[in-house]
C-alpha cells in the first residue's frame, strides 16, 4: 500500500522532468539560531529546495567534516533537543509538504529509543531517516520501526562499496540512494576534481543501483558544480556549502536573504 508519507518522496522524483535535478539540502536544526530552522526550511523551498535533509546535532559526528561539526556545536549549545527538532517539523508542516528527512547518528536514536523515535518522527511529520553510522548489516530493528511508521530509511553508497554491496543497499534502501562522491567527511571541494573521480563511480552505481532514484552528495558548492556532478544521476544533495554560507553571513541583517540567494542560485543559475 502507497501511504501520504513515502509518497511525499516519491512524488518529488516521479514529478521530475526528464533533465531537470532535485536538489536536496541539508540544514543542522538549532542552527545558527534556536528557533528559525522552520523559517529557513520555508525558505528554502520557496528558492528551488526539492527535499530537506535536516540535521540531528551530536556531538561526535564522524562524518561530518569542520563546518557541519560546527554547526553541530552551535545548535546544542542553543539547547537543541529531540523534541525541539520534532517540534521544527510539526511546524514546517503547518504551512508545507516538502519532503522532510531526518539526518544523524545512530547512538541519540537509541537513547531516545528506537520505538518511540520512530513513531513521534512520524507523528511529526518527518518522512525518512539517513544514518550514515547504521551498516546495512545491523539495521533489522531500526528498518522494521521504520518501515512501522512509513518512513523512508536511506542508506549510503560510496566510491569503496563494491558492487555485490551496493546491489544490497538498493533492495533494502527506500526513498532514493545517497551517493558520497568521495571517500572521507563533509565538505566542499574543487568541483572539477570531484566530477572527473565521480563520473566512473556513478556509472558503476548506475549499474548496481536500479530500484532506487540516486542523489550525489558531499563536495557541491555551485550550480556549475551541482550539474557536472550530477550529471549521470536524479539530483544532488548541498551540505557544507550551505551552512558555510549560512556562518559567513550570520548575524548580518541580511543573511537570511543572502542565503535564499543562494539557494537560487544553487538550484538554477545565474538567472
Amino acid at each position: 500500500m502507497t501511504t501520504q508519507v513515502s509518497n511525499r518522496i516519491a512524488t518529488v522524483f516521479e514529478k521530475r522532468k526528464k533533465h531537470d535535478k532535485i536538489m536536496s539540502l541539508f540544514l543542522t536544526a538549532g542552527y545558527p539560531e534556536p528557533d528559525s530552522t522552520a523559517e529557513l526550511i520555508l525558505g528554502l523551498e520557496k528558492n528551488g529546495a526539492d527535499m530537506i535533509e535536516l540535521g540531528m546535532p551530536f556531538s561526535d559526528p564522524l562524518a561530518d567534516g569542520p563546518t557541519i561539526q560546527y554547526s553541530s556545536e552551535v545548535a546544542i549549545r542553543n539547547g537543541i533537543t529531540m523534541e525541539k527538532i520534532f517540534n521544527i517539523v510539526r511546524e514546517v508542516r503547518e504551512k508545507s509538504q516538502i519532503p522532510i528527512i531526518l539526518m544523524g547518528y545512530v547512538n541519540p536514536v537509541l537513547r531516545y529509543d528506537i520505538v518511540k523515535f520512530c513513531k513521534d518522527a512520524a507523528n511529526a511529520g518527518a518522512d525518512g531517516l539517513i544514518i550514515p553510522d547504521l551498516p546495512v548489516e545491523e539495521s533489522g530493528l531500526i528498518h522494521k520501526e521504520a518501515s512501522k511508521n512509513e518512513l523512508n530509511l536511506i542508506f549510503l553508497v560510496a566510491p569503496n562499496t563494491n558492487d555485490r554491496r551496493m546491489i544490497k543497499i538498493d533492495e533494502v534502501s527506500e526513498g532514493f540512494v545517497y551517493c558520497v562522491s568521495v571517500t572521507g567527511v563533509t565538505g566542499t571541494r574543487d568541483g572539477n576534481e570531484v566530477a572527473r573521480s565521480v563520473q566512473k563511480f556513478i556509472s558503476r552505481v548506475n549499474k548496481n543501483v536500479q530500484r532506487n532514484p540516486k542523489l550525489v552528495g558531499f563536495g557541491i558548492k555551485n550550480h556549475h558544480d551541482a550539474l557536472k556532478i550530477a550529471e549521470h544521476a536524479d539530483g544532488f544533495i548541498v551540505g557544507s556549502a550551505l551552512v558555510e554560507q549560512i556562518k559567513s553571513k550570520y548575524p548580518d541583517s541580511g543573511w537570511k536573504k543572502d542565503l535564499f540567494d543562494f539557494v537560487h542560485e544553487l538550484k538554477f543559475g545565474n538567472i
